[in-house]
Protein backbone atom coordinates (compact mmCIF):
# COMPACT_ATOMS: atom_id res chain seq x y z
CA UNK A 1 0.00 0.00 0.00
CA UNK A 2 1.65 3.15 -1.02
CA UNK A 3 2.06 5.85 1.67
CA UNK A 4 -0.48 9.07 1.65
CA UNK A 5 2.25 11.22 1.01
CA UNK A 6 3.15 10.33 -1.86
CA UNK A 7 -0.25 11.99 -3.22
CA UNK A 8 -1.51 15.09 -4.38
CA UNK A 9 -4.82 15.12 -1.32
CA UNK A 10 -5.23 13.78 1.54
CA UNK A 11 -7.81 11.19 3.45
CA UNK A 12 -9.87 14.31 4.38
CA UNK A 13 -10.49 15.41 0.74
CA UNK A 14 -11.97 12.00 -0.24
CA UNK A 15 -14.19 12.98 2.57
CA UNK A 16 -15.44 15.94 1.60
CA UNK A 17 -15.12 14.66 -2.30
CA UNK A 18 -17.65 11.78 -0.96
CA UNK A 19 -19.43 14.07 0.87
CA UNK A 20 -19.05 12.03 4.08
CA UNK A 21 -21.06 13.02 7.20
CA UNK A 22 -19.11 13.50 9.98
CA UNK A 23 -19.68 12.00 13.37
CA UNK A 24 -16.97 13.60 15.72
CA UNK A 25 -13.51 13.86 16.07
CA UNK A 26 -11.05 12.53 18.01
CA UNK A 27 -8.27 15.41 18.46
CA UNK A 28 -6.33 15.53 15.17
CA UNK A 29 -5.34 11.59 14.77
CA UNK A 30 -8.92 10.29 14.35
CA UNK A 31 -12.17 10.99 12.59
CA UNK A 32 -15.29 8.91 13.05
CA UNK A 33 -17.86 9.36 10.15
CA UNK A 34 -20.76 7.26 8.94
CA UNK A 35 -18.97 4.67 6.78
CA UNK A 36 -20.25 4.78 2.42
CA UNK A 37 -19.28 1.36 1.78
CA UNK A 38 -21.88 -0.85 4.74
CA UNK A 39 -24.55 2.27 5.13
CA UNK A 40 -23.81 2.24 8.40
CA UNK A 41 -25.10 5.70 10.19
CA UNK A 42 -23.41 5.23 13.59
CA UNK A 43 -19.77 7.04 12.94
CA UNK A 44 -18.25 3.52 12.78
CA UNK A 45 -15.54 4.38 9.92
CA UNK A 46 -12.46 6.06 11.36
CA UNK A 47 -10.10 7.86 9.22
CA UNK A 48 -6.95 8.35 10.11
CA UNK A 49 -5.31 11.66 8.87
CA UNK A 50 -1.70 11.32 10.12
CA UNK A 51 -0.68 8.19 7.49
CA UNK A 52 -4.21 8.42 5.43
CA UNK A 53 -5.88 5.16 6.33
CA UNK A 54 -9.41 4.31 7.62
CA UNK A 55 -11.49 1.55 8.83
CA UNK A 56 -14.97 0.71 9.63
CA UNK A 57 -15.32 -0.94 12.98
CA UNK A 58 -18.78 -1.98 11.48
CA UNK A 59 -17.94 -4.16 8.47
CA UNK A 60 -14.29 -4.26 9.03
CA UNK A 61 -13.52 -2.84 5.85
CA UNK A 62 -10.53 -0.73 5.98
CA UNK A 63 -7.34 0.37 3.36
CA UNK A 64 -6.00 3.61 1.75
CA UNK A 65 -7.63 6.38 0.72
CA UNK A 66 -8.19 4.92 -3.14
CA UNK A 67 -9.16 2.29 -1.89
CA UNK A 68 -12.23 3.82 -0.07
CA UNK A 69 -12.83 6.28 -3.04
CA UNK A 70 -12.66 2.80 -5.34
CA UNK A 71 -14.78 0.80 -3.05
CA UNK A 72 -17.30 3.84 -2.24
CA UNK A 73 -17.93 3.71 -6.29
CA UNK A 74 -17.38 0.21 -7.64
CA UNK A 75 -13.79 1.42 -9.33
CA UNK A 76 -10.57 0.07 -9.08
CA UNK A 77 -7.32 2.49 -7.37
CA UNK A 78 -6.54 3.62 -11.16
CA UNK A 79 -9.47 4.87 -11.81
CA UNK A 80 -10.22 5.93 -8.76
CA UNK A 81 -7.01 8.22 -8.92
CA UNK A 82 -7.62 9.59 -11.91
CA UNK A 83 -11.01 10.42 -11.11
CA UNK A 84 -10.01 12.61 -7.53
CA UNK A 85 -7.25 14.23 -9.55
CA UNK A 86 -10.59 15.78 -11.94
CA UNK A 87 -12.38 16.44 -9.38
CA UNK A 88 -9.63 18.05 -7.04
CA UNK A 89 -7.97 19.42 -9.97
CA UNK A 90 -5.03 18.36 -9.06
CA UNK A 91 -2.06 16.29 -9.72
CA UNK A 92 -2.01 14.50 -13.03
CA UNK A 93 -5.62 13.94 -14.28
CA UNK A 94 -5.70 10.96 -16.79
CA UNK A 95 -2.15 9.76 -15.60
CA UNK A 96 -2.22 6.30 -14.59
CA UNK A 97 -1.53 5.70 -10.84
CA UNK A 98 2.20 4.26 -10.10
CA UNK A 99 2.33 4.05 -6.32
CA UNK A 100 5.57 6.73 -5.30
CA UNK A 101 4.92 8.46 -9.04
CA UNK A 102 6.40 12.09 -8.42
CA UNK A 103 3.34 13.79 -9.04
CA UNK A 104 3.59 16.21 -12.71
CA UNK A 105 1.68 19.32 -13.95
CA UNK A 106 -0.27 18.81 -17.09
CA UNK A 107 1.02 20.42 -19.71
CA UNK A 108 -0.92 22.85 -22.43
CA UNK A 109 -3.49 20.59 -24.27
CA UNK A 110 -4.38 20.52 -27.77
CA UNK A 111 -7.84 21.70 -28.11
CA UNK A 112 -9.98 20.95 -30.98
CA UNK A 113 -12.35 22.15 -33.19
CA UNK A 114 -16.00 22.99 -32.28
CA UNK A 115 -18.91 20.86 -33.73
CA UNK A 116 -21.36 22.01 -36.26
CA UNK A 117 -24.42 23.54 -33.95
CA UNK A 118 -26.88 20.62 -35.44
CA UNK A 119 -24.00 18.05 -33.71
CA UNK A 120 -24.24 19.65 -30.50
CA UNK A 121 -27.29 19.97 -30.15
CA UNK A 122 -27.64 16.27 -31.30
CA UNK A 123 -25.06 14.87 -28.79
CA UNK A 124 -26.56 16.90 -25.92
CA UNK A 125 -30.19 16.32 -26.81
CA UNK A 126 -29.13 12.69 -27.03
CA UNK A 127 -27.00 12.70 -23.55
CA UNK A 128 -29.84 14.79 -21.98
CA UNK A 129 -32.05 11.74 -22.17
CA UNK A 130 -29.91 9.41 -20.34
CA UNK A 131 -29.61 12.00 -17.33
CA UNK A 132 -32.48 12.09 -14.53
CA UNK A 133 -33.62 14.71 -12.49
CA UNK A 134 -33.14 13.60 -8.94
CA UNK A 135 -36.09 14.16 -6.24
CA UNK A 136 -33.74 16.68 -4.11
CA UNK A 137 -33.45 19.18 -7.45
CA UNK A 138 -37.15 18.46 -8.35
CA UNK A 139 -37.87 20.02 -5.20
CA UNK A 140 -35.65 22.77 -5.14
CA UNK A 141 -37.22 23.40 -8.28
CA UNK A 142 -40.72 22.87 -7.14
CA UNK A 143 -40.67 24.86 -3.66
CA UNK A 144 -37.44 27.61 -4.30
CA UNK A 145 -37.80 28.53 -7.85
CA UNK A 146 -41.93 27.90 -7.83
CA UNK A 147 -42.29 26.03 -11.12
CA UNK A 148 -45.09 23.66 -11.72
CA UNK A 149 -43.63 19.47 -12.58
CA UNK A 150 -45.15 20.35 -16.29
CA UNK A 151 -43.02 23.63 -16.51
CA UNK A 152 -39.89 21.21 -15.10
CA UNK A 153 -40.44 19.18 -17.57
CA UNK A 154 -41.00 21.52 -20.47
CA UNK A 155 -37.66 22.68 -19.75
CA UNK A 156 -35.91 19.21 -19.72
CA UNK A 157 -33.72 20.21 -16.45
CA UNK A 158 -31.30 17.15 -15.32
CA UNK A 159 -28.86 16.30 -12.44
CA UNK A 160 -25.62 15.58 -13.29
CA UNK A 161 -24.77 11.70 -13.12
CA UNK A 162 -21.76 10.32 -10.39
CA UNK A 163 -18.51 11.17 -11.72
CA UNK A 164 -17.64 7.07 -12.37
CA UNK A 165 -20.09 7.39 -15.11
CA UNK A 166 -18.52 9.60 -17.21
CA UNK A 167 -16.27 7.60 -19.81
CA UNK A 168 -19.80 5.32 -19.79
CA UNK A 169 -21.71 8.37 -21.14
CA UNK A 170 -19.11 9.31 -23.67
CA UNK A 171 -19.36 5.80 -24.42
CA UNK A 172 -22.71 5.32 -25.24
CA UNK A 173 -23.13 8.39 -26.85
CA UNK A 174 -20.40 7.04 -29.44
CA UNK A 175 -22.51 3.77 -29.54
CA UNK A 176 -25.83 5.54 -30.57
CA UNK A 177 -23.57 7.29 -33.48
CA UNK A 178 -23.58 10.68 -31.67
CA UNK A 179 -20.31 12.51 -32.29
CA UNK A 180 -18.31 14.02 -28.52
CA UNK A 181 -15.22 15.59 -30.54
CA UNK A 182 -15.73 19.14 -30.40
CA UNK A 183 -18.96 18.96 -28.47
CA UNK A 184 -18.39 21.39 -24.89
CA UNK A 185 -17.99 19.22 -22.18
CA UNK A 186 -15.97 16.14 -23.63
CA UNK A 187 -12.46 15.52 -23.94
CA UNK A 188 -9.75 12.95 -24.10
CA UNK A 189 -8.36 11.25 -20.75
CA UNK A 190 -5.05 10.13 -20.59
CA UNK A 191 -5.60 7.00 -21.82
CA UNK A 192 -7.09 7.71 -25.88
CA UNK A 193 -10.54 7.37 -24.23
CA UNK A 194 -13.78 10.30 -24.52
CA UNK A 195 -15.40 10.83 -21.28
CA UNK A 196 -17.39 13.70 -20.30
CA UNK A 197 -16.87 16.33 -17.78
CA UNK A 198 -18.48 16.20 -15.04
CA UNK A 199 -17.12 15.87 -11.11
CA UNK A 200 -18.53 15.29 -7.57
CA UNK A 201 -17.82 18.49 -6.76
CA UNK A 202 -19.56 20.02 -9.24
CA UNK A 203 -22.21 18.21 -9.43
CA UNK A 204 -25.76 20.25 -9.37
CA UNK A 205 -28.98 21.07 -11.93
CA UNK A 206 -28.33 20.36 -15.63
CA UNK A 207 -29.52 23.75 -17.07
CA UNK A 208 -30.55 23.75 -21.14
CA UNK A 209 -29.12 26.74 -22.96
CA UNK A 210 -31.09 27.18 -26.62
CA UNK A 211 -30.46 29.60 -29.03
CA UNK A 212 -33.44 31.75 -30.40
CA UNK A 213 -33.55 28.62 -33.59
CA UNK A 214 -34.24 26.66 -30.44
CA UNK A 215 -30.85 24.16 -30.91
CA UNK A 216 -29.23 23.41 -27.82
CA UNK A 217 -25.95 25.06 -27.75
CA UNK A 218 -24.93 24.05 -24.43
CA UNK A 219 -25.32 23.12 -20.96
CA UNK A 220 -24.92 24.54 -17.65
CA UNK A 221 -24.57 23.09 -13.89
CA UNK A 222 -25.94 25.01 -10.90
CA UNK A 223 -23.90 23.87 -8.39
CA UNK A 224 -25.23 21.51 -5.79
CA UNK A 225 -22.09 23.55 -3.20
CA UNK A 226 -20.83 26.98 -4.35
CA UNK A 227 -16.90 27.27 -4.77
CA UNK A 228 -15.13 29.90 -3.78
CA UNK A 229 -11.55 30.91 -5.16
CA UNK A 230 -8.18 31.10 -3.59
CA UNK A 231 -8.40 34.26 -1.25
CA UNK A 232 -12.05 34.98 -1.59
CA UNK A 233 -13.67 37.18 1.32
CA UNK A 234 -15.63 35.20 3.83
CA UNK A 235 -18.71 37.26 2.66
CA UNK A 236 -18.59 36.05 -1.20
CA UNK A 237 -20.94 32.75 -1.49
CA UNK A 238 -18.52 31.45 -4.11
CA UNK A 239 -19.55 30.20 -8.18
CA UNK A 240 -22.92 29.18 -8.27
CA UNK A 241 -23.09 28.20 -11.53
CA UNK A 242 -20.48 26.83 -14.03
CA UNK A 243 -20.86 26.09 -17.86
CA UNK A 244 -20.64 22.69 -19.47
CA UNK A 245 -17.28 23.04 -20.90
CA UNK A 246 -14.01 21.13 -21.59
CA UNK A 247 -11.71 23.69 -22.20
CA UNK A 248 -7.94 23.38 -21.31
CA UNK A 249 -8.20 19.16 -20.99
CA UNK A 250 -7.15 17.24 -23.99
CA UNK A 251 -9.08 17.95 -27.15
CA UNK A 252 -11.40 19.42 -25.31
CA UNK A 253 -13.48 22.85 -26.67
CA UNK A 254 -15.23 25.83 -25.38
CA UNK A 255 -18.32 26.33 -24.37
CA UNK A 256 -18.63 29.67 -26.13
CA UNK A 257 -20.88 32.42 -24.45
CA UNK A 258 -24.40 31.21 -26.35
CA UNK A 259 -27.18 33.56 -25.61
CA UNK A 260 -30.29 31.49 -24.24
CA UNK A 261 -33.59 32.44 -25.50
CA UNK A 262 -37.26 31.16 -24.21
CA UNK A 263 -40.22 32.61 -25.98
CA UNK A 264 -41.58 33.72 -29.31
CA UNK A 265 -39.04 34.61 -31.93
CA UNK A 266 -41.17 36.72 -33.18
CA UNK A 267 -42.11 38.69 -29.73
CA UNK A 268 -42.82 42.66 -30.43
CA UNK A 269 -41.02 43.03 -26.49
CA UNK A 270 -38.22 41.24 -25.68
CA UNK A 271 -36.37 40.91 -22.44
CA UNK A 272 -32.83 40.69 -21.38
CA UNK A 273 -31.26 39.40 -18.32
CA UNK A 274 -28.25 37.45 -17.21
CA UNK A 275 -28.84 33.55 -16.19
CA UNK A 276 -30.56 30.90 -18.22
CA UNK A 277 -32.47 29.49 -15.40
CA UNK A 278 -33.77 33.00 -14.63
CA UNK A 279 -34.94 33.33 -17.65
CA UNK A 280 -37.08 30.22 -17.71
CA UNK A 281 -38.73 31.05 -14.64
CA UNK A 282 -39.25 34.68 -15.12
CA UNK A 283 -40.97 32.94 -19.01
CA UNK A 284 -42.81 30.28 -16.57
CA UNK A 285 -44.11 33.16 -14.58
CA UNK A 286 -45.18 35.84 -17.05
CA UNK A 287 -45.58 33.73 -20.72
CA UNK A 288 -43.12 36.79 -21.94
CA UNK A 289 -39.95 36.17 -24.12
CA UNK A 290 -36.39 36.36 -22.41
CA UNK A 291 -33.03 36.21 -24.19
CA UNK A 292 -30.22 35.53 -21.60
CA UNK A 293 -26.30 35.85 -20.96
CA UNK A 294 -24.74 33.41 -19.35
CA UNK A 295 -22.31 36.39 -17.55
CA UNK A 296 -23.53 39.92 -17.41
CA UNK A 297 -20.71 41.44 -19.49
CA UNK A 298 -20.88 38.50 -21.93
CA UNK A 299 -22.79 40.19 -24.63
CA UNK A 300 -20.94 39.75 -27.99
CA UNK A 301 -24.01 37.35 -29.10
CA UNK A 302 -25.96 39.82 -28.17
CA UNK A 303 -25.21 42.00 -31.27
CA UNK A 304 -26.17 38.85 -33.93
CA UNK A 305 -28.98 38.10 -31.92
CA UNK A 306 -30.70 41.77 -32.39
CA UNK A 307 -29.74 42.24 -35.39
CA UNK A 308 -32.12 38.70 -36.32
CA UNK A 309 -35.17 39.80 -34.22
CA UNK A 310 -35.10 43.11 -35.39
CA UNK A 311 -35.71 41.23 -38.94
CA UNK A 312 -38.03 39.17 -37.30
CA UNK A 313 -40.33 42.14 -36.20
CA UNK A 314 -38.98 42.66 -32.61
CA UNK A 315 -39.61 46.32 -32.05
CA UNK A 316 -38.07 46.74 -28.18
CA UNK A 317 -35.46 45.49 -26.01
CA UNK A 318 -36.28 45.62 -22.13
CA UNK A 319 -33.11 45.29 -20.42
CA UNK A 320 -34.05 43.42 -16.84
CA UNK A 321 -30.46 43.12 -15.50
CA UNK A 322 -30.30 42.05 -11.71
CA UNK A 323 -30.88 45.25 -9.47
CA UNK A 324 -27.65 45.54 -8.17
CA UNK A 325 -26.47 47.20 -11.69
CA UNK A 326 -27.18 50.60 -9.04
CA UNK A 327 -24.10 49.60 -7.17
CA UNK A 328 -21.87 46.49 -9.16
CA UNK A 329 -19.89 48.51 -11.79
CA UNK A 330 -19.58 44.97 -13.46
CA UNK A 331 -23.34 44.75 -13.78
CA UNK A 332 -23.79 48.79 -14.55
CA UNK A 333 -21.69 48.05 -17.46
CA UNK A 334 -22.94 44.82 -18.64
CA UNK A 335 -27.09 46.49 -18.61
CA UNK A 336 -25.15 49.72 -20.59
CA UNK A 337 -24.00 47.25 -23.21
CA UNK A 338 -27.65 46.09 -23.71
CA UNK A 339 -29.03 49.27 -23.94
CA UNK A 340 -25.70 50.16 -26.46
CA UNK A 341 -26.33 47.37 -28.85
CA UNK A 342 -30.66 47.16 -29.19
CA UNK A 343 -29.93 50.97 -30.57
CA UNK A 344 -27.36 50.06 -32.84
CA UNK A 345 -29.54 47.51 -34.32
CA UNK A 346 -32.16 50.21 -34.36
CA UNK A 347 -34.51 48.37 -31.28
CA UNK A 348 -36.47 50.87 -28.80
CA UNK A 349 -34.67 49.69 -25.33
CA UNK A 350 -35.88 50.70 -21.86
CA UNK A 351 -34.37 49.96 -18.39
CA UNK A 352 -36.48 47.44 -15.84
CA UNK A 353 -36.64 48.25 -12.52
CA UNK A 354 -38.51 46.20 -9.86
CA UNK A 355 -38.47 46.02 -5.91
CA UNK A 356 -34.70 46.13 -5.19
CA UNK A 357 -35.25 43.85 -2.62
CA UNK A 358 -35.14 41.11 -4.59
CA UNK A 359 -32.25 40.73 -6.58
CA UNK A 360 -33.24 39.30 -9.54
CA UNK A 361 -36.23 39.08 -11.82
CA UNK A 362 -37.58 35.80 -11.10
CA UNK A 363 -37.15 36.34 -7.34
CA UNK A 364 -39.09 39.30 -7.75
CA UNK A 365 -41.33 37.97 -10.16
CA UNK A 366 -42.25 34.78 -7.74
CA UNK A 367 -42.56 37.18 -4.37
CA UNK A 368 -45.68 39.19 -6.31
CA UNK A 369 -47.24 35.97 -6.96
CA UNK A 370 -46.69 34.64 -3.20
CA UNK A 371 -47.47 37.99 -1.50
CA UNK A 372 -50.74 37.80 -3.96
CA UNK A 373 -51.24 34.72 -1.54
CA UNK A 374 -50.28 36.25 1.53
CA UNK A 375 -53.15 38.86 0.50
CA UNK A 376 -55.44 36.31 0.64
CA UNK A 377 -54.63 35.28 4.10
CA UNK A 378 -55.50 38.79 5.22
CA UNK A 379 -58.48 39.25 3.87
CA UNK A 380 -59.29 36.70 6.56
CA UNK A 381 -58.84 39.46 9.71
CA UNK A 382 -61.66 39.98 11.69
CA UNK A 383 -63.39 43.64 12.08
CA UNK A 384 -61.21 44.61 15.22
CA UNK A 385 -57.85 43.55 13.20
CA UNK A 386 -58.47 45.34 10.39
CA UNK A 387 -59.78 48.52 12.22
CA UNK A 388 -56.72 48.68 14.87
CA UNK A 389 -54.35 48.39 11.35
CA UNK A 390 -56.05 51.19 10.13
CA UNK A 391 -57.48 49.16 7.25
CA UNK A 392 -61.10 49.99 7.39
CA UNK A 393 -63.20 52.59 8.73
CA UNK A 394 -65.31 52.10 11.51
CA UNK A 395 -68.32 51.87 9.40
CA UNK A 396 -67.45 48.26 7.60
CA UNK A 397 -68.77 47.26 10.82
CA UNK A 398 -72.26 46.42 9.60
CA UNK A 399 -71.04 45.26 6.34
CA UNK A 400 -69.46 42.45 8.66
CA UNK A 401 -72.31 42.14 10.06
CA UNK A 402 -74.22 41.43 6.83
CA UNK A 403 -71.78 39.00 6.22
CA UNK A 404 -72.25 37.15 9.68
CA UNK A 405 -76.60 37.00 9.01
CA UNK A 406 -75.39 35.68 5.56
CA UNK A 407 -73.58 32.63 5.98
CA UNK A 408 -75.71 30.54 8.53
CA UNK A 409 -73.40 27.46 7.69
CA UNK A 410 -70.84 29.32 9.97
CA UNK A 411 -70.55 28.63 13.75
CA UNK A 412 -69.02 31.20 15.72
CA UNK A 413 -70.99 33.84 17.33
CA UNK A 414 -71.15 37.59 15.51
CA UNK A 415 -68.35 38.76 18.48
CA UNK A 416 -65.96 36.31 17.26
CA UNK A 417 -66.79 36.96 13.71
CA UNK A 418 -66.19 40.48 14.70
CA UNK A 419 -63.44 40.07 16.82
CA UNK A 420 -64.65 41.83 20.43
CA UNK A 421 -64.87 41.18 23.55
CA UNK A 422 -68.03 40.19 25.40
CA UNK A 423 -67.81 44.35 26.84
CA UNK A 424 -67.43 45.59 23.29
CA UNK A 425 -70.07 43.45 21.75
CA UNK A 426 -72.48 44.84 23.89
CA UNK A 427 -71.66 48.32 23.28
CA UNK A 428 -72.04 47.46 19.78
CA UNK A 429 -75.89 46.71 20.14
CA UNK A 430 -76.55 49.20 22.31
CA UNK A 431 -73.69 52.29 21.86
CA UNK A 432 -71.88 51.85 18.85
CA UNK A 433 -70.23 55.34 19.58
CA UNK A 434 -68.73 54.02 22.39
CA UNK A 435 -67.49 50.77 20.85
CA UNK A 436 -65.33 53.77 18.23
CA UNK A 437 -64.46 55.53 21.02
CA UNK A 438 -63.02 52.43 23.02
CA UNK A 439 -61.44 50.84 19.79
CA UNK A 440 -59.77 54.40 18.78
CA UNK A 441 -58.08 54.46 22.42
CA UNK A 442 -56.45 50.86 21.33
CA UNK A 443 -54.77 52.52 18.46
CA UNK A 444 -52.38 55.37 16.66
CA UNK A 445 -51.33 57.46 14.24
CA UNK A 446 -47.69 57.47 13.24
CA UNK A 447 -46.66 59.93 10.90
CA UNK A 448 -43.16 59.18 8.56
CA UNK A 449 -41.55 60.19 5.33
CA UNK A 450 -39.11 57.87 3.05
CA UNK A 451 -35.95 59.15 1.45
CA UNK A 452 -34.22 57.20 -0.98
CA UNK A 453 -31.34 58.25 -3.51
CA UNK A 454 -31.54 60.13 -6.40
CA UNK A 455 -30.75 58.32 -9.94
CA UNK A 456 -29.74 59.68 -12.87
CA UNK A 457 -29.77 57.16 -15.38
CA UNK A 458 -27.67 54.00 -14.38
CA UNK A 459 -25.75 56.07 -11.54
CA UNK A 460 -23.83 53.55 -9.02
CA UNK A 461 -23.80 54.57 -5.36
CA UNK A 462 -21.36 52.27 -3.83
CA UNK A 463 -24.01 51.61 -0.76
CA UNK A 464 -27.05 51.67 -3.41
CA UNK A 465 -29.47 48.80 -2.30
CA UNK A 466 -27.28 47.56 0.74
CA UNK A 467 -26.36 47.61 4.48
CA UNK A 468 -24.51 49.94 6.63
CA UNK A 469 -21.40 47.93 6.21
CA UNK A 470 -20.84 49.02 2.87
CA UNK A 471 -22.32 52.54 3.95
CA UNK A 472 -18.89 52.77 5.86
CA UNK A 473 -17.29 50.62 3.49
CA UNK A 474 -17.85 54.02 0.96
CA UNK A 475 -16.33 56.63 3.57
CA UNK A 476 -19.84 57.62 5.12
CA UNK A 477 -20.34 57.73 8.89
CA UNK A 478 -23.94 58.38 8.22
CA UNK A 479 -26.41 58.39 5.34
CA UNK A 480 -25.45 61.73 2.73
CA UNK A 481 -28.34 63.31 3.13
CA UNK A 482 -27.64 65.38 -0.09
CA UNK A 483 -27.68 61.83 -2.04
CA UNK A 484 -31.16 61.59 -0.82
CA UNK A 485 -34.55 62.46 -1.50
CA UNK A 486 -37.98 62.59 -0.08
CA UNK A 487 -40.71 60.41 -2.39
CA UNK A 488 -43.18 59.95 0.64
CA UNK A 489 -44.80 61.73 3.40
CA UNK A 490 -47.46 59.53 4.91
CA UNK A 491 -49.32 57.68 8.36
CA UNK A 492 -49.40 54.86 9.53
CA UNK A 493 -52.19 53.54 11.94
CA UNK A 494 -51.42 50.93 14.16
CA UNK A 495 -52.41 48.79 17.45
CA UNK A 496 -51.13 51.24 20.62
CA UNK A 497 -49.30 48.23 21.99
CA UNK A 498 -46.94 48.04 19.15
CA UNK A 499 -43.01 48.71 19.42
CA UNK A 500 -41.39 51.26 17.46
CA UNK A 501 -39.83 47.89 15.45
CA UNK A 502 -43.02 46.58 14.74
CA UNK A 503 -43.98 49.75 13.51
CA UNK A 504 -41.06 50.38 11.19
CA UNK A 505 -41.81 46.79 9.78
CA UNK A 506 -45.04 47.32 8.84
CA UNK A 507 -43.96 50.85 6.87
CA UNK A 508 -41.57 48.20 5.09
CA UNK A 509 -44.23 45.75 4.37
CA UNK A 510 -46.60 48.90 3.36
CA UNK A 511 -44.03 50.68 0.75
CA UNK A 512 -43.46 47.59 -1.10
CA UNK A 513 -45.32 46.47 -4.42
CA UNK A 514 -48.55 47.68 -3.79
CA UNK A 515 -47.18 51.42 -2.89
CA UNK A 516 -49.42 53.86 -0.97
CA UNK A 517 -50.86 56.87 -3.25
CA UNK A 518 -48.66 59.49 -3.96
CA UNK A 519 -45.80 57.61 -3.17
CA UNK A 520 -42.77 58.54 -6.06
CA UNK A 521 -40.18 56.09 -5.09
CA UNK A 522 -38.84 52.32 -5.76
CA UNK A 523 -40.44 50.15 -2.97
CA UNK A 524 -38.92 50.64 0.35
CA UNK A 525 -35.33 48.59 0.51
CA UNK A 526 -32.16 48.57 2.05
CA UNK A 527 -30.24 52.18 1.76
CA UNK A 528 -33.56 53.82 1.98
CA UNK A 529 -34.14 56.49 5.58
CA UNK A 530 -37.80 55.87 7.29
CA UNK A 531 -38.39 59.04 9.23
CA UNK A 532 -40.61 58.58 12.28
CA UNK A 533 -41.87 61.90 13.43
CA UNK A 534 -44.68 63.66 15.77
CA UNK A 535 -44.57 67.19 16.56
CA UNK A 536 -40.77 67.88 17.88
CA UNK A 537 -40.13 64.71 17.87
CA UNK A 538 -37.98 63.30 15.03
CA UNK A 539 -35.87 59.70 14.90
CA UNK A 540 -34.27 58.51 11.47
CA UNK A 541 -33.50 54.65 10.83
CA UNK A 542 -31.67 53.56 7.83
CA UNK A 543 -32.96 50.10 5.83
CA UNK A 544 -30.64 47.71 6.73
CA UNK A 545 -29.63 43.71 6.22
CA UNK A 546 -31.42 42.86 8.80
CA UNK A 547 -34.06 45.12 10.54
CA UNK A 548 -33.94 49.05 10.61
CA UNK A 549 -30.73 51.00 12.41
CA UNK A 550 -30.97 54.65 13.91
CA UNK A 551 -29.08 57.35 12.37
CA UNK A 552 -28.09 60.68 12.05
CA UNK A 553 -29.80 62.13 8.67
CA UNK A 554 -30.09 66.10 7.63
CA UNK A 555 -33.43 65.84 5.90
CA UNK A 556 -32.97 69.57 4.85
CA UNK A 557 -30.32 68.49 2.71
CA UNK A 558 -32.35 65.59 0.86
CA UNK A 559 -34.39 67.00 -2.37
CA UNK A 560 -37.73 67.81 -2.05
CA UNK A 561 -40.40 65.19 -3.03
CA UNK A 562 -40.72 66.40 -7.20
CA UNK A 563 -41.46 63.70 -10.22
CA UNK A 564 -40.69 59.79 -10.22
CA UNK A 565 -37.36 59.31 -12.06
CA UNK A 566 -39.22 57.01 -14.99
CA UNK A 567 -38.36 53.78 -14.22
CA UNK A 568 -40.56 51.30 -14.52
Amino acid sequence: MASGRDFPFTILDIADLLRLNIRRRGGSRVVYADCPICGDRRGKLGLYPEIDTWRCYHCGECGGMLALYGKAHGIGNSEAYQEICNALEVGAPGREYTPKAKVETVPDAPQTQRASPQEIHRTLTVLLTMLTLSPAHREHLRAKRGLTDEQIQGFGFKSTPPAYQCRAVAAQLLKQGCTVEGIPGFYLDGGGRWRAKFYQRTSGIVILLRGVDGLLQGLQIRLDHPIKKVGDPPEKSGIKYLPFTSTGKPMGVTSGNPIHFVGDPSSRVVYVTEGALKADIAHALTGRTFAATVGVNNTKGLDELFAFLRRNGTEEIVEAEDMDKFCNPNVSRGASKVHELALKNGLKCRRLVWNPNYKGIDDWLLALRRKEMKKKEREQMNFKEMYLNGMCPFGYIDGCMDQWRNRPDLKMSAAVYLGLDHEEHKMFLHEPASLKERLDSQRRTQKFRVFQLTREGIRVHDFAFRGTDFLHKAGYEQPPADSYQLVYDGELVHPREWTENNVLERIFSLCNDDLPTGYQGHSLSMSDIVELYDGDNRDFFYCDEDGFTPVRFDAEQAAPMGEADGDE
